[in-house]
């Protein structure tokens, strides 16, 4: 054994002093790569280095270039020290744990949701808190003085990625070797990376990219995952024990008199650190991790998200029940507001970082009316930081659309961007990421969901555009939902897939063009009802008494289109059946089917819309319109409508119509005879009937209808429902037809030609026949989509 021992610290090469390695002579028996280099070790047999710390293996020519740290001295090394958001452990594939450097698709592994940070489960006491530092303003900071330096990260990099300096390919699928900027994505070889430029410029993400020094956040211990609005995971553990204070009557083997003697005592118990080559101390991770302790000023006040409170509360009432949750008799909060009303949500601010911490620990676990609150501490941005030539993009993302996909989305666009520009809208909505831009004079804004996530956020950005330095920042959108209605015309696609490079979508957000979007007021005004008073005298029993008629008023903003009748109905019953197993309608195609389904249900038992071209009076602007005989209406802002299809039809304009945009400030109304036309016209074999076109809309109803507005159904009691354009405009980011990076978009998945038919009907407002056009029913190069989306109007 002795011998052995000394021909293994005969082949030792002790690089501590340096890199922290403890290089070993070792003959390699099976294909071997250089982690530094990226070159094979040739041959069958061959010698080469590998480190009995962190298996990191090199040729012999490398061993005095070697740059990379061994993962035993990696957390000595960290003056600044931020903590990794871990993801919740499985097995990941085609990745590198960055402790071990092995597999991580061979056991339990987590990734740092926020950088391209993988290790093992049982690794993880040695994984280095290096993560992206986000927020980095100090006070009196200077934007022309400040320097953003690259955060390069060992391994893992993309496939196809070159060297910066050499031009040379520098990833590796065999071991975990290059290496890479967490901010700018430049990669470059080990030998190489520091022949780059030190400053970091942020690459071709530059003009969306909220930049770091313009942030500030609380320095308190709230965890990183709620300061970053990230549900919170458990944290990778190599060890399973019990409570780390307090041990367990199955942790020791005791008698139960011993027991009995110390229940009045507090049992510690210490683990040291895992055993290996060259014995290390006891406590290992006190020895190896530095401390450092820095008083800094903050240089701003501490603003707290509140939501899940009542809602349409006055202030007084929401200061009451904060000091009664808090359990405080005088305010502890310098300031309350802005106050969302509408969403039961508001902001409250401290002027320390020990209060707003003392606030939301006692905050997040209360509960309020059966309603557990969110509670988020906020960053705040210096935008005197932001460069002129800067539009930072706030991303807003509803998980739950288009099944997994947003969890995808989300986690991706976090490691792309600063993480602190990116929010989950199911945590707080849409106004935590408004309230957090609002100092911004200029932003971009991508919400990524169905159409119902972009009229969330269009709607949180009517309330939050009173107090903000942008009053109209244009949105672009990612479609994750089942319509994705209003991202067809805006060339964003008809769904993203998870095939989609969410760099390319950014860079696509860089190069969109802006466009407006009318943006329309629909009102429902139910008809008065009379109710008998108590009689005193027959004056009295004739006496009737009318409801306050605001109390009868309601009012929806639309985006993209109104239905009542057979359309609504169908809708209605989709939603109906969602709501009752909402884990079942995870998939488009799913979705699609099940509409399907209820069509052909309507279509031969059950006629509830019957007639209703003779049950309702509608009138455009002010003129009573002669209905046919249909069973639906459908009023359209835009040329795209139940997942691309088109109602108006692609023909040519003639008579009184002009040709439709959405920004004209005008709807198109259409007629829908029957669920079998509905049928045709949603798989884009047909389109509806033209009925008129005006800028405002009043239908007159005697009975219940089922209506909808933007694919939100419900049943409208008897009364008037008019639509007029609303003051409450939108910017839109419109997707360039081209890339200028070179190229034409992803057209297979934006474009839907399809023939269309019509029926031999006259229009009420005397618009000819379309059975005579030569153009109708055939594709052809004056009624295609991309001809009529020069115009911005498309059915895409």
């Amino acid at each position: 054994m002795a011998a052995e021992g000394h021909n293994v610290d005969a082949n030792l090469v002790d690089m501590r002093p340096n890199h922290g390695h403890y290089f070993v002579k070792k003959t390699f028996g099976k294909p071997a790569y250089c982690h530094h280099c990226c070159d094979k070790i040739w041959g069958m047999l061959t010698t080469g280095y590998s480190c009995e710390m962190c298996n990191f293996v090199c040729h012999e020519k490398c061993l005095r270039t070697v740059v990379s740290y061994c993962s035993s001295v990696a957390l000595q090394l960290i003056k600044n020290p931020v903590a990794h958001t871990w993801s919740a452990p499985c097995l990941i594939k085609r990745k590198y744990c960055c402790v071990c450097r092995k597999r991580t698709d061979d056991a339990l592994s987590v990734e740092c949701e926020v950088c391209e940070y993988y290790v093992h489960v049982d690794c993880s006491d040695l994984a280095v808190s290096d993560c992206k530092e986000a927020a980095t303003y100090v006070a009196n900071m200077e934007s022309a003085n400040t320097v953003q330096y690259h955060h390069m990260r060992e391994g893992n990099l993309p496939k196809e990625s070159k060297c910066i300096v050499c031009r040379k390919t520098c990833f590796s699928t065999e071991c975990l070797a290059g290496m890479r900027c967490e901010w700018c994505g430049q990669t470059a070889h080990a030998v190489c990376y520091r022949q780059m430029d030190k400053e970091c410029d942020f690459g071709v993400l530059r003009k969306i990219m909220l930049p770091p020094m313009c942030l500030t956040i609380p320095r308190t211990e709230l965890p990183m995952e709620q300061l970053l609005n990230i549900s919170s995971h458990d944290q990778p553990q190599s060890r399973k024990v019990s409570s780390p204070s307090k041990i367990q009557a199955d942790d020791v083997s005791t008698s139960g008199e011993d027991v009995k003697e110390r229940e009045d005592f507090e049992i510690i118990r210490v683990f040291d650190g895992n055993n290996s080559y060259r014995s290390q101390d006891s406590l290992r991770r006190y020895h190896v991790v530095r401390f450092y302790v820095q008083e800094k000023e903050d240089p701003h006040d501490h603003a707290v998200f509140v939501g899940n409170l009542p809602v349409s509360l006055a202030q007084r009432q929401y200061e009451r029940i904060l000091l009664k949750l808090l359990g405080a008799k005088e305010k502890p909060f310098t300031a309350i507001g802005p106050i969302y009303f509408e969403y039961g949500s508001l902001i409250i601010t401290f002027n320390t970082p020990k209060a707003a911490t003392a606030a939301v620990q006692k905050l997040q676990s209360a509960i309020y009316e059966e309603k557990k609150l969110i509670v988020l501490c906020l960053p705040n941005v210096q935008p005197q930081m932001i460069p002129k030539d800067v539009e930072p993009l706030l991303v807003l993302v509803n998980v739950k659309s288009g099944g997994c996909q947003g969890t995808e989305l989300i986690q991706s666009f976090r490691k792309l961007l600063n993480p602190f520009q990116v929010f989950d809208v199911l945590n707080g909505g849409p106004l935590v990421g408004l309230y957090v831009f609002r100092n911004i004079p200029k932003y971009k804004i991508l919400a990524c969901g169905g159409d119902g996530t972009i009229g969330w956020v269009l709607q949180c950005l009517d309330i939050a555009k009173q107090d903000a330095a942008c009053f109209s920042p244009p949105c672009g959108i990612v479609p994750l939902g089942t319509g994705n209605d209003l991202a067809r015309v805006l060339r964003w696609g008809g769904g993203y897939t998870g095939e989609e490079n969410p760099m390319d979508i950014l860079k696509d957000v860089i190069e969109a063009d802006t466009v407006k979007l009318d943006r329309w007021a629909v009102v429902f005004h139910e008809e008065e009802r009379n109710q008998p008073t108590s009689s005193g005298n027959q004056t009295e029993m004739n006496e009737q008494t009318m409801n306050n008629p605001e109390d009868q008023t309601s009012m929806i903003i639309m985006n993209n289109y109104f239905g009542i009748g057979i359309d609504a109905d169908v809708c209605l019953k989709f939603h109906n059946k969602r709501d009752a197993n909402p884990e079942k309608f995870q998939s488009r195609l799913f979705n699609k089917t099940q509409y399907a389904k209820i069509g052909l249900q309507k279509m031969f038992f059950e006629r509830t819309c019957k007639d209703l071209w003779k049950r309702i009076e509608l009138e455009v602007d002010g003129r009573i319109i002669e209905l046919p005989n249909i069973e639906g209406i459908v009023v359209l802002n835009l040329l795209s409508w139940g997942s691309g299809a088109n109602p108006w039809g692609t023909s040519k304009e003639e008579g009184n119509f002009s040709k439709p945009t959405h920004y004209d400030g005008l709807l198109e109304v259409v007629g829908i005879s029957d669920v079998s036309r509905l049928g045709l016209i949603q798989s884009k074999l047909a389109a509806g009937i033209r009925i008129a076109q005006g800028g405002s809309i009043r239908i007159t109803t005697h009975e219940e209808w089922p209506v909808q507005v933007d694919g939100e159904p419900h049943i409208q009691p008897p009364g008037t429902i008019t639509i007029l354009k609303s003051a409450l405009k939108a910017q839109m980011l419109k997707k360039a037809k081209k890339s200028r990076r070179g190229g034409a978009t992803n057209a297979t998945s934006l474009t839907h030609p399809h023939p269309e038919t019509s029926e031999s009907m006259s229009g009420p407002l005397g618009v000819p026949s379309t059975l005579g056009d030569p153009n109708h029913g055939k594709t052809t190069p004056d009624n295609t989509a991309a001809d009529s989306d020069e115009e911005g109007d498309a059915f895409l």
